[in-house]
């Protein structure tokens, strides 16, 4: 009997067959694949939430309209999951698979709309070889919404260019508002469709579509004021810190040494993100965009320079971290598809093998040790580094909740010196109590907006501290006395990780936490 897919064909016969390939299984495939693929990792014993997973869940035990640095969207979707599936790391990441799956549909849909099925497939193919598509449907943050819904929009505003009506502007509009509910960034949506109509030279026709569009997508951020009105524009703030521009930040003279090592950490970080395999492909393709200059080039090519040039003149003033641009590269996939699809049998096998490296790498590292390649020493203390945030958190987690019943506390808060430590804690605890944040140095975050340890003050109640970084409180928190301490080391895959410090207080006298300036 003949096999339902000649695997030898599919992945390197640089020609098509001669039959019409069946892109639309062949995608379903390898997208269904990689899907479960991450779900045996998700389910790795050893392996928990990432830290800022963790702090997303917790947001989602306490709704807003608004967080203090991201909008509202992310904790709904995991108080949705949550409450389906029950509060379980795979109940948490089953929104990022699912928008990793539908960026991936996205991107095929959107290929095959401009080009053909074939272009289609390979651009999704493309796009799940790509390290920043692995990161956002993996792990869920903001970005895994904001990239499925920058993805649709971009879709929907090219076909809106394109054919006659409103519905695609409406349509449009509304996946961008939900997005902006995702991550502020979104609002880059306003200056990349103006500037492509603009050089397209329909501003004139188009405008009434453009700022229906533009009213339409500004519902949107209705929470992000809301909010920012109910607390002083912390968020604003926020960015404005983030982007070196605080009230509160340091002053320091400009230092060319220092503005180039963070640009060059930018754009190595930003190379890493499309895989090293591919930027020969990458590079060949922007070179046929600037030289074609046709629309449907552009306006592929537009958000992704835009974002990176914004981001690279940052880069020279304050630290850019490697997720920010990410979304916008989502077209990128679609250019090197139809590009290469039309060159000699050296490029198609430079595509295929690039893309096999780059899918299989993650693949060996997410996936059990099948075989002996983990136990080679520098692949397990790489895998140990890689994953040190996201292990250690539920075998601690277990540790406190048997030193609360061995050693019968009743009336306990438990904190930590960080959000991460703190989110974790609430999320593996059982019963999953609201935890606190002892601020002992840190920039402001959601926890200065809760309620917060100075509740328990004189309150004759039980605070258990944990951390990986410091010995005791200190001087931000008193206590009448210590009732018990311990170290507890934790391990990832055989190895030793790191070690926890676990103290038990009795009654908080005061509490002094650091108050931070800057946001």
């Amino acid at each position: 009997m003949a096999p339902l897919i000649n695997w030898e064909v599919f992945f390197f016969d640089p020609y098509p067959m001669q039959k019409s390939p069946n892109y639309t299984l062949y995608f379903w495939l390898v997208a269904i694949g990689l899907v479960i693929a991450k779900i045996i990792f998700t389910l790795r014993p050893e392996m928990d939430l990432f830290t800022e997973e963790a702090q997303y869940w917790l947001w989602s035990r306490n709704l807003a309209w608004h967080y203090y640095s991201k909008p509202p969207l992310v904790s709904y979707l995991n108080l949705i999951s949550t409450s389906i599936f029950g509060v379980t790391e795979l109940a948490v990441r089953f929104n990022a698979l699912i928008f990793g799956l539908g960026t991936s549909w996205v991107v095929y849909r959107f290929g095959t709309y401009l080009y053909s099925e074939k272009v289609g497939f390979w651009a999704s193919i493309i796009l799940q070889a790509m390290p920043f598509w692995w990161l956002i449907s993996t792990f869920h943050t903001t970005d895994s919404s904001l990239t499925f819904f920058w993805t649709l929009t971009i879709f929907w505003l090219y076909k809106a260019n394109m054919e006659k009506g409103t519905k695609w502007w409406i349509l449009a509009g509304l996946a961008a508002a939900v997005g902006l509910m995702a991550k502020a960034v979104m609002l880059l949506a306003f200056p990349f469709l103006f500037l492509f109509i603009l050089q397209e030279g329909t501003i004139g026709k188009k405008w009434k579509k453009m700022l229906l569009f533009y009213l339409i997508m500004s519902i949107g951020f209705v929470p992000v004021l809301v909010w920012n009105f109910q607390h002083d524009f912390n968020t604003f703030k926020h960015l404005a810190n983030l982007a070196g521009a605080g009230e509160a930040t340091e002053s320091v003279p400009f230092s060319i040494s220092e503005a180039l090592a963070q640009f060059f950490e930018f754009l190595g970080g930003q190379l890493a993100m499309i895989s090293i395999f591919l930027l020969p492909l990458a590079f060949m393709t922007i070179k046929n965009v600037f030289k074609s200059r046709s629309q449907d080039k552009i306006f592929l090519i537009l958000p992704a320079f835009l974002t990176f040039v914004g981001f690279a003149f940052l880069s020279f003033l304050t630290e850019i971290l490697v997720n920010w641009p990410i979304f916008s590269y989502v077209g990128l996939p679609i250019l090197i598809s139809a590009w290469v699809v039309n060159q000699s049998e050296k490029w198609l096998k430079i595509r295929n093998w690039a893309v096999g490296i780059s899918i299989c790498l993650p693949l060996i590292l997410i996936l059990p040790d099948f075989t002996f390649f983990k136990s080679i020493p520098p692949i397990k203390k790489g895998e140990k580094q890689l994953f040190r945030r996201m292990s250690g958190y539920d075998p601690l987690s277990k540790r406190v909740d048997f030193l609360q019943d061995s050693l019968n506390l009743k009336d306990v808060f438990i904190f930590s010196e960080t959000y991460h430590m703190a989110s974790e804690l609430s999320f593996y605890l059982k019963d999953h109590p609201q935890t606190y944040m002892l601020n002992m140095g840190a920039r402001r975050n959601q926890f200065d907006l809760w309620p917060g340890m100075d509740q328990f003050v004189g309150k004759n109640k039980t605070g258990i501290f944990v951390s990986w970084n410091y010995d005791s409180p200190g001087e931000f928190a008193h206590f009448d006395s210590l009732l018990y301490e311990e170290e507890f080391e934790v391990f990832l895959v055989g190895e030793p990780l790191r070690t926890a410090k676990i103290q038990v207080w009795r009654n908080l006298e005061a509490f002094d936490p650091y108050v931070p300036l800057n946001y």
